[in-house]
């Protein structure tokens, strides 16, 4: 549907490819960036006489998930399921200005007020329309739903939902202090982790908290995998020392142990005491060993099997979906006990080889035992020569016993290399990088 002849709803945007005119991907739209126009807190006088707020454009992720700013002046089309550009795309990273709102962000699941009967009702989308004859957008209308809101942010009562005019409605330049995430949410539900967290990394701190609070504990620990070191000690600095503790425990072991270590003594040993013993020993295990050292940057839940196991036990390990893609290029053999620290290792089998054998297959007659192990203290620079040297992705780190303590992994040895900036940096070496973010608003008079 071409732009300008219909009403989009903000929230069927979120995710929505954006293509160049001649049909290259130029990322996927991730918030709408509105100019609110200082409306008022409260109206009695009837419906509010200020113009609706202007689209200023849109956040658009790129490669590396950085995050770039398109302004509507450069929006052709809004079609089914995708954004037609110029072409020119500004490869700036984006920075919100104080005189900008983000829809998805900041203004879903919060509480207004109906003008005429002084109701509260909370936003669950919010519908822009491109100006007849012109290139502007602006919010025309708002869809909430009745209801008043608890502590928490959690809606006490559903009630009926409607779509109103803009001018219906007021209080968005409120802050709210328990705004709720619930519709924020349900724009991540087809987002990776990692793109969630970018969304979260670039939210305000108050609107990081209440995200939090709203994902499950499993879902927030996938994401805290992938936010920041800063963001990651705030967060949990804001949950209760329980949840944390939850969350901690839902987290794979090398990573808790990496964001434990970013806190106080007393901090993290108030928290390791409340996990359950089971989770917190591993993470103990990881936290004993010097930082930058196999031992620290390993997982400890690699794919374990027994020599007598067979190919077809193997296979189906492997096919579990929540494995990494580095953790499933292999398994390791070893005597019982089969958990880390396990008993004598024996060697590893790759994908490749299971691939190759019958089902039926013993793995602990086609282990490769000429691969030699990594003591848990072999430096970085030791750990990255290895893979290179053997042409793999995963290598297993034993100790002077012969028991597998677990597995460093490619990707385990990139987060240690990389400096923390790197996809930004990445980012500023694409094709297209163009000038300040400033031109492209000033074209629209934003």
């Amino acid at each position: 549907m071409a732009a300008g002849s219909s009403r989009v709803f903000v929230s069927h945007l979120s995710g929505v490819a954006v293509f160049d005119p001649n049909g290259d991907q130029v990322g996927r739209v991730r918030d709408v960036v509105v100019m609110l126009r200082g409306q008022p807190a409260a109206e009695v006088d009837g419906p509010r006489r200020d113009r609706p707020p202007s689209v200023l454009g849109l956040v658009v992720e790129v490669v590396s998930r950085r995050r770039v700013f398109l302004p509507m002046t450069r929006v052709t089309g809004v079609e089914s399921g995708q954004v037609i550009t110029t072409g020119v795309v500004n490869m700036r990273r984006f920075e919100q200005r104080p005189s900008e709102t983000l829809v998805l962000g900041e203004l879903l699941d919060r509480q207004v007020v109906l003008v005429e009967t002084g109701e509260e009702v909370t936003v669950l989308d919010v519908g822009i329309q491109q100006l007849p004859a012109r290139r502007d957008w602006q919010i025309d209308k708002v869809f909430v739903r009745r209801g008043r809101r608890g502590k928490g942010g959690a809606l006490r009562r559903r009630g009926e939902t409607l779509t109103v005019e803009w001018s219906a409605v007021t209080g968005f330049s409120v802050t709210e202090k328990e705004q709720g995430a619930a519709t924020l949410l349900a724009t991540f539900e087809r987002m990776r982790p990692a793109d969630i967290a970018n969304t979260v990394h670039h939210l305000s701190a108050k609107r990081r908290v209440e995200v939090a609070a709203a994902l499950d504990d499993d879902r927030l620990a996938d994401v805290l995998e992938e936010l920041p070191t800063d963001d990651q000690v705030e967060l949990l600095d804001e949950l209760s020392d329980e949840r944390a503790a939850d969350v901690l425990e839902a987290m794979d072991p090398d990573d808790a142990a990496d964001l434990l270590s970013e806190l106080a003594e007393h901090d993290k040993e108030r928290l390791l005491q409340l996990m359950r013993p089971q989770d917190a020993a591993p993470v103990r295990r990881l936290l004993s060993y010097e930082e930058g050292t196999a031992g620290n940057m390993m997982t400890t839940e690699p794919i374990v099997l027994q020599p007598d196991d067979t190919v077809a036990l193997a296979l189906a390990r492997v096919r579990n979906a929540d494995l990494s893609a580095p953790l499933a290029a292999q398994v390791f053999v070893c005597r019982p006990p089969d958990e880390t620290p396990t008993g004598k290792y024996l060697g590893l089998v790759h994908f490749q080889r299971l691939l190759r054998d019958p089902p039926f297959t013993l793995v602990g007659s086609i282990v490769d035992t000429d691969l030699r192990p990594l003591p848990p203290e072999t430096t970085l620079p030791a750990v990255s020569s290895y893979l290179a040297t053997y042409n793999i992705v995963a290598a297993p780190v034993v100790d002077d016993g012969g028991h597998l303590l677990g597995a460093v992994t490619v990707d385990d040895v990139l987060d240690h290399l990389l400096p923390d900036d790197w996809r930004e940096e990445a980012a500023q070496r694409l094709p297209g990088a163009g000038g300040p973010r400033a031109e492209g608003v000033a074209r629209h008079g934003g």
